[in-house]
């Protein structure tokens, strides 16, 4: 049993006291006027039970929403490291445009399919986990940037393979018969020292899916992400209150390898991103914005979701088995307040 008070603890045990205390304070002091302690120990009684209706006790019981079994579960795997900002998808826009334009077509084209978005950069995050909402799926990936660029260390292009293998193997586990598809969207540039590490340990829970490459060979700058900008309040000269945000740093990451620093230049590496694919059993599809992205989707089927009505949530509240003896209590109290009121009256007309 549990307690749904419709007040904070703090607050029924505030009003518990001093109602409680000034009760027990007048029962004692009644004490050898049995009538006026037996009213007074009935005020205490429904003091009592007001706190206990008041927490509204509660057996509670585990109700289960609606579960969607068959049709497909898409993973999607978004590389948001700082060479994702490199500027040649389309009019010289960063390859997260592209990325983000090719997920909501994927998302359009698979309604009915449960979605699941997984990003990584030095480290994986399952920013999206499986949900049948497309528009929740589209928003996240609306808003994913490239890693801040004062914490980036080098980059792997194999972050997100422990994280999908536990999320995959999950899945498995729950429904052994649901079908499971991957796009993996990137552009393969591996900057760590250590070469990456194989995706075939992926490969027996996916039934398709494709690997994405973004960028070109020729390559481009990537713009800093310096994070959030703070905002400048009022002016120091006239102490005007109107915010102004601060000026934005617009430069480029820089390489620093050589005797002057230079603007740095990300190039796609197809190389790796098609030894992605071989290794998962997926194609490889180059991304550019003049051609489409549905042939990545070719031979991929939604197929029927059903839906499982859930069991509503049957907790039972108790707090009307104490509602019963306070409503006697308290026409008790009705009557012998008339009660008191009549006797008063007749007393002035005697006199």
């Amino acid at each position: 049993m549990i307690a749904n008070p419709v007040l904070p603890g703090w607050a029924l045990a505030g009003i518990a006291v001093v109602l409680g205390g000034f009760a027990l304070w007048r029962l004692v002091a009644s004490r050898r006027d049995r009538v006026a302690a037996g009213r007074w120990l009935a005020r205490l009684a429904m003091i009592v039970l007001l706190i206990v209706i008041a927490s509204r006790p509660t057996i509670p019981t585990d109700g289960q929403g609606p579960k969607a079994s068959g049709g497909l579960e898409v993973y999607v795997v978004v590389d948001t490291t700082s060479s994702m900002a490199a500027e040649d998808w389309g009019n010289a826009q960063p390859r997260l445009d592209g990325v983000k334009a090719d997920v909501e077509k994927i998302v359009d084209a698979l309604v009915g399919a449960q979605f699941s978005l997984v990003t990584f950069d030095a480290v994986a995050v399952q920013r999206v986990p499986l949900t049948t909402d497309s528009s929740a799926m589209i928003s996240a990936v609306s808003v994913v940037r490239q890693e801040v660029t004062t914490y980036s260390r080098g980059s792997s292009i194999d972050v997100a393979v422990p994280r999908l293998q536990k999320l995959l193997s999950e899945a498995q586990a729950l429904a052994p018969d649901q079908r499971r598809v991957l796009f993996y969207l990137g552009d393969g540039e591996q900057t760590a020292s250590l070469p990456p590490g194989s995706f075939a340990e992926l490969a027996p829970y996916l039934n398709g899916g494709a690997v994405l490459g973004y960028g070109t060979t020729a390559g481009a700058r990537m713009l800093e992400n310096l994070g959030d900008q703070p905002t400048r309040f009022g002016d120091t000269a006239t102490g005007a209150p109107t915010p102004t945000p601060a000026p934005v740093d617009t430069s480029f990451i820089q390489d620093y390898s050589g005797s002057e620093p230079v603007d740095a230049v990300s190039r796609i590496d197809e190389t790796a991103l098609k030894s992605i694919a071989d290794e998962l059993g997926l194609t490889y599809v180059h991304r550019a914005s003049d051609s489409s992205v549905l042939p990545a989707l070719a031979g991929i089927d939604v197929g029927e979701l059903t839906i499982e009505a859930g069991e509503p949530d049957s907790s039972v509240e108790l707090y009307w088995i104490f509602v019963i003896p306070f409503g006697i209590l308290v026409l008790l109290e009705l009557f012998g307040v008339g009660a008191l009121v009549l006797e008063l009256r007749g007393g002035r007309r005697n006199r």
